[in-house]
């Protein structure tokens, strides 16, 4: 008989134990203005303004924006968050979150770059994966022509050589560091070049256990069907598949791109079906555990209240290392922090890079909670309960 894991998302208190009551209130001002859509669409637009006429508001930035949703400029910078963090039981993953400039010299930055984050995992508990991004490390335009089937001239040959050599070096370093690596999925019309990298990767790396890790977007109405094949052909192999989900991060462009070149869109017709696959695919890895680990990297209460219910059907420990949980820094405290409350594995992602540079992501995360229906809302009435709860409790 399945067991209810005692855990409520809540708890407000345990959520917000690590924010001090100026953190709070800063909070407050941050997710007040990102529930606004014209002031967040606004405030992106003028910051990158500002830094296009390079005008001295780090300083803003990191009061703000850039210091909730990074821990930092640098690998350095984050340590305060990353010790923070790990005083409530919640783990790090240090993301450098600078898009490549498209040439040789700043693929090659970026790679140097997250060799430094896999070198600081090894042997830190609190600092269990490395990330990367394939885009970070190579040309985009070369992988989209692989996967049509274009021939590439000698020059994209030996740039996609590269590409693939960075790729090996980076899960290299994890597999000798003992540690684990992620690798985000990115735009569909390249994903299957990217892939082939991957599971090259961990047909190399994941005869022992689990070090590399893909990443599968469940808004794609094919994932669930491509986590399938991709764990069978691991069994085929004899390795361990990673596998880290994801509902989704590019569903309008993908759209719009599928629009444009009449062909039928990847993405799920509604949402529903990408919480149904999403829900699906947990259920799959926990079926398959023996032979998989899983990462859920999810905001919803209710695929990770799902995933802390398999966790017990399946008689595992809260703390099973084959299986963590992932949210965002500076969203969804009120899951992470509970989770971890109760013994589960949990890792935050932290990004980190210059401020001018880390601009994308943060407009990213700005959008996404705008767009996606009652996120920003939801953060924003959890500290505004919190708030009140500290109030009435020093009254």
């Amino acid at each position: 008989m399945s067991v209810k894991p005692k855990i409520s998302f809540e708890n407000l208190e345990v959520a917000f134990a690590s924010k001090s009551d100026a953190e709070l209130k800063k909070m407050y001002y941050i997710f007040a203005t990102m529930n606004n859509n014209l002031a967040a669409s606004l405030g992106i637009k003028l910051a990158d303004l500002a830094f296009a006429l390079k005008l001295p508001i780090n300083g803003i930035m990191k009061k703000t924006m850039f210091g909730h949703f990074c821990g930092g400029e640098s690998i350095e910078d984050c340590e305060k968050s990353v010790n923070k963090l790990a005083e409530y039981g919640v783990k790090t993953i240090l993301d450098y979150s600078v898009e490549g400039e498209g040439d040789e010299e700043s693929y090659e930055a970026t790679k140097n770059e997250i060799l430094k984050t896999i070198e600081r995992s090894a042997g830190d508990p609190n600092i269990p994966f490395a990330v990367f991004k394939v885009t970070g490390l190579g040309d985009f335009n070369i992988m989209t022509k692989i996967q049509e089937g274009q021939k590439l001239s000698s020059k994209e040959e030996i740039a996609f050589q590269k590409l693939e050599k960075r790729v090996d070096e980076l899960c290299e370093a994890a597999y000798q560091a003992g540690t684990k690596i992620l690798i985000d999925a990115e735009d569909s019309w390249y994903q299957e070049t990217l892939d082939i990298l991957v599971y090259r990767a961990m047909e190399k790396y994941n005869k022992e256990s689990c070090v590399v890790f893909n990443t599968y977007q469940m808004y794609r109405h094919d994932m669930l069907q491509r986590l399938k094949n991709a764990h069978q052909t691991a069994l085929d192999k004899g390795y361990f598949l990673g596998a880290k989900l994801v509902r989704g991060a590019y569903m309008e462009k993908e759209r719009e791109r599928a629009l444009k070149k009449g062909y039928l869109s990847p993405i799920q017709p509604d949402k529903a079906s990408t919480d149904r696959d999403y829900d699906a695919a947990v259920k799959y890895c926990m079926e398959n555990i023996q032979t998989m680990n899983l990462v859920s990297g999810s905001h919803n209460e209710h695929s990770n209240l799902l995933l802390t219910e398999l966790i017990g059907d399946y008689g595992l420990a809260e703390n099973d290392e084959r299986v963590y949980f992932a949210q965002l820094y500076g969203m969804s405290d009120n899951i992470s922090f509970n989770l971890a409350d109760a013994g589960y594995n949990v890792v935050k992602y932290v990004p980190y890079g210059p401020v001018e540079k880390v601009m994308p992501y943060l407009s990213r995360r700005a959008e996404e909670n705008t767009s996606v229906a009652g996120q920003s809302s939801r953060e924003f009435d959890l500290i505004k309960k919190e708030m009140r709860r500290r109030k009435i409790k020093n009254n």
